[in-house]
């Protein structure tokens, strides 16, 4: 090529790239011979820096300027830092999944659903010489909120037609929902490497479910598209809830959305006010989602707290049990004693159980003032299902929290036990019906009950019934700040059983991946047939060829298992990423360290 003397362009971010190895060669130092490189092949100089068009959490697009050459996991923090979204490990990208019922969409198509920004978009200049203000620029809409500030994205947009639900892809099973995931790119390579496209439609979500130090002083973009993402997440039955739990979320997302409105003309000239109200709503909620300390209290270490109380316990998988039975329960470090009595309780409890490494699920019902735990614990040849049943929100409270506390092999005396207790009352309280209907305000045109709740309750109640069970249980959040209601929201959605749960197809069997254990689950009932806690864990490796991952534990058989329909590359970072985020800490400074991220989820570094 020839450059004219009075059209100069700046070739600096150009680069050569290597089709037919998938590689970048960006050592300048290095000759072609030492890249192995003949005669022959065939070599494109391209841009680095390359338009993706990015679906966020909200399911709207964005035009997005990225470096391709960039690996993924850097791609996505230089994407964040142009979003001021905090926390970029927490986050990836992931391929738009396809609909097998639908045909291939035409490329405007997907752009118009649920919407863009702006379909004419303005790219952010620097004035002085024509370039990109930042190595990653985003294309923000022409409302006056936008004008190139990424703020626009802490505002929450009520869902503007039901026929949006409609068309977005909803897996109708949990094997369904497994085969998303094979969608995760490769965080420790480039996009060009893992066959990206220019102007291709890529999803940013929140990938690992350990939100660290989430604060919505610095956060108001990253606390608004984590609710966008739980919302979507319960629309589209990613996630199971309850009836009751359903209207909560609705009433909270309807809540939302009339603030949301009220709040948008002013938003960007009301920073004041929303430092108080933030400061409001943490002293209210002190909401500090998995990952952070809860509390800096150390509380009394010279004696551990205990429960003792009178509890309903059964086996329903035990055919000799007939029903519940009371028992006299003392709750100890992580152990729950049964006695026949209170006055036997100094004596050999009837049955005994230690709760590390047992997975905790709730079985609420408010209105039927039921109270239901379900523990699966741990046993030689699987788990071990019993039930315990408590008879009031307070009890239930404090027995599920110390549940909780224990399967993570902690006691009653840790910092956050007091929280978590809150934190289930305040989730119930949210779930009530308002028993005087004189003060439930009347039924209105704008609530789109279609919107505001998944679809199987709209083959189950009419519209007008879902609006008057909504405008009720929005009288226990009326009150709440739009960023104490978003906060609200998340936690709610964090309580759900299956919160965090990213399933993977192996060969045979259903295997979940959270933040701090390895379920084996059964598919056709949703139910955990064996946990392992990464706590317990010593050591992880796999056979690459056979697409076998083995993890090994420290007093127990190791886990061994095939991946089918998904790279065991996805199932490897995922792990390692969830061992890499814990290592986080407050006192840390906010630069990751990326090369322990590579160690810990490339295979090959």
């Amino acid at each position: 090529f020839c450059l004219s003397s009075n059209s100069f362009k700046d070739w600096s971010d150009h680069a050569l790239w290597w089709e037919k190895k998938k590689t970048w060669l960006l050592k300048t130092h290095w000759t072609l011979d030492k890249y192995g490189i003949q005669a022959d092949a065939r070599l494109l100089f391209t841009p680095q820096h390359k338009l993706l068009r990015l679906q966020l959490p909200n399911m709207k697009h964005m035009k997005v300027k990225v470096n391709f050459s960039d690996r993924v996991f850097k791609a996505v923090s230089d994407i964040c830092k142009t979003f001021n979204i905090r926390h970029p490990e927490e986050l990836s990208l992931l391929r738009k999944p396809r609909d097998p019922k639908k045909k291939k969409k035409k490329l405007e198509d997907i752009y118009s659903s649920p919407g863009l920004y702006s379909k004419t978009m303005t790219p952010t200049y620097d004035s002085r010489d024509g370039s990109p203000l930042s190595p990653t620029s985003a294309w923000f809409g022409d409302s006056p909120l936008s004008e190139g500030n990424p703020s626009i994205l802490a505002v929450s947009q009520p869902i503007s037609s039901p026929d949006i639900l409609v068309k977005l892809y909803k897996p109708p099973s949990l094997l369904d929902k497994a085969k998303i995931n094979q969608g995760w790119l490769d965080s420790s390579r480039s996009l060009m490497e893992q066959d990206v496209k220019e102007n291709e439609v890529l999803l940013l979500r929140f990938k690992y479910h350990s939100f660290f130090d989430l604060n919505p002083k610095y956060d108001a973009i990253r606390v608004n598209q984590l609710y966008e993402q739980a919302k979507w997440a319960i629309l589209l039955e990613e996630i199971e809830c309850t009836e009751e739990e359903m209207m909560m979320f609705a009433a909270l997302q309807y809540h939302i959305n009339k603030l949301s409105i009220m709040s948008s003309d002013n938003h960007m000239n009301n920073s004041e006010k929303e430092v108080d109200e933030v400061d409001a709503a943490l002293s209210d909620l002190e909401i500090t989602l998995e990952g952070g300390k809860t509390s800096n209290t150390l509380g009394d270490i010279t004696s551990i707290p205990e429960l003792a109380d009178y509890v309903k316990v059964f086996k329903p998988k035990k055919l000799t049990l007939k029903g519940p039975k009371q028992y006299w329960c003392t709750f100890k470090d992580i152990t729950i004693s049964c006695y026949k009595s209170r006055e036997e309780a100094h004596g050999i409890p009837a049955h005994q159980m230690n709760l590390r490494g047992c997975e905790v699920t709730p079985d609420v019902n408010i209105s039927g003032q039921k109270f239901n735990i379900k523990l699966l614990i741990p046993v030689a040849d699987g788990m071990n299902e019993i039930w315990l049943r408590c008879d009031t929100e307070k009890q239930y409270a404090q027995w599920m929290a110390a549940c909780r506390l224990a399967s993570k092999g902690k006691t009653m005396a840790d910092s956050s036990y007091n929280l978590e207790v809150q934190n289930i009352l305040s989730f119930l309280k949210m779930q009530h019906m308002n028993p005087d209907p004189q003060i439930i305000e009347p039924i209105t045109t704008d609530i789109n009950p279609e919107c505001l709740v998944s679809p199987r309750y709209l083959k189950k109640y009419k519209n007008k019934q879902i609006s008057a069970r909504i405008l009720e249980a929005h009288q226990n959040v009326a009150q709440m700040s739009l960023i104490e209601a978003k906060m609200r929201f998340i936690q709610a959605w964090q309580s759900l059983p299956e919160f965090g749960i990213t399933h993977f197809l192996a060969k045979e069997e259903l295997i979940g991946i959270t933040y701090n254990r390895l379920i084996r689950i059964d598919a056709s009932t949703r139910d955990a047939i064996k946990t392992w806690r990464f706590s317990n864990m010593k050591q992880w490796n796999v056979n690459w060829e056979i697409k076998m991952v083995t993890v090994e534990f420290a007093d127990e058989p190791s886990l061994s298992f095939i991946c089918a329909e998904v790279d065991c590359k996805v199932v490897h970072e995922f792990i390692g990423g969830y061992i890499f985020l814990s290592t986080r800490a407050k006192d840390q400074n906010e630069s990751l360290d990326e090369e322990m991220f590579y160690k810990l989820t490339s295979g090959w570094i």
